[in-house]
């Protein structure tokens, strides 16, 4: 079994992994006993994901391999698919893969171990996804009817893409906001100003000035005075409202430094979160019962 797009994936299948993350963090613990390996190829870097996946798989007492583009055959010309199934021959159990192309799972299918997307270009990220999910679980105590505000560079955000089909299958009110040059289509945009004081979770994402062309008219400055979450915003929020952010953090651009950590703030929880979904996640694709 692959996880690489949570629309491979049913409505029970995903609590089933966000219940068991929740029982991981709780005191559940499983034990490969040091008989599987992971191998973490990460093409692009990552700081969160890439490690809070190695951390998953060590706290399962699995083996893992970290791959690094920089040192290996990539740099003579080796394909992605040929690196894959290199570790598939060496004898890993799972590969968690990051890269840049969009949907490069596809040219896997001739890899005949499990594949973990840890995100693929600007289309998926489900183990953020899951790992926001489980946030979202762990405060509310469900799904159903929830309003969530999705604000920043949503056009290439993978976090963007992957949370807002989940979000709206299991039944969250989902929209959008940020620059209008960065909006997607279809993707029930608002100003934000017209809904901060409405939503149950505010996610802020970052804008990807890697995946821009020319960006040198973005003023920090004026992001944060249109888009970001300033003290002002911050005090229009319901008492129960939810702060969130993928990571990494702009501080002074997408949020006020001061409130990266202030009550309503989930941000790190999702960074400790993040280790129990992907031993869930890891588990479940492993799993020989």
């Amino acid at each position: 079994m692959n996880i690489v797009n949570l629309n491979d994936l049913s409505v029970q299948e995903i609590n089933e992994i966000i219940d068991l993350a929740i029982e991981f963090k709780n005191g559940k613990k499983i034990n490969y006993h040091g008989q599987k390996v992971i191998a973490n190829l990460f093409f692009e870097p990552s700081s969160r994901t890439h490690y809070s996946f190695d951390m998953a798989a060590i706290k399962l007492n699995c083996h893992t391999q970290n791959f690094e583009a920089s040192n290996s055959s990539l740099t003579k010309g080796e394909s992605l698919y040929d690196t894959c199934k290199m570790f598939e021959m060496l004898g890993c159990d799972a590969l968690v893969i990051r890269h840049p192309q969009d949907d490069y799972y596809k040219d896997l299918e001739n890899v005949h171990i499990p594949i973990l997307n840890a995100g693929d270009g600007k289309g998926n990220h489900p183990s953020q996804s899951l790992l926001d999910l489980m946030t979202i679980k762990e405060e509310f105590g469900h799904f159903e009817n929830l309003k969530i505000a999705i604000v920043g560079d949503i056009k290439h955000s993978r976090v963007a893409h992957s949370n807002y089909d989940v979000m709206k299958r299991l039944g969250m009110d989902v929209m959008t906001s940020g620059p209008e040059d960065l909006k997607e289509e279809g993707y029930n945009y608002k100003p934000l100003d017209e809904i901060i004081g409405e939503v149950d979770i505010l996610m802020l994402l970052r804008v990807q000035h890697e995946r821009h062309g020319d960006n040198s008219n973005f003023s920090k400055d004026v992001y944060h005075h249109l888009y970001g979450l300033n003290e002002t915003r911050y005090n229009r929020l319901k008492d129960n409202c939810i702060i969130m952010h993928p990571a990494p953090i702009n501080r002074g651009v997408e949020i006020k430094d001061e409130l990266v950590e202030s009550e309503k703030s989930r941000i790190f929880t999702q960074m400790k979160n993040g280790v129990y979904v992907r031993m869930a996640m890891i588990h479940k694709v492993i799993n020989d019962e």
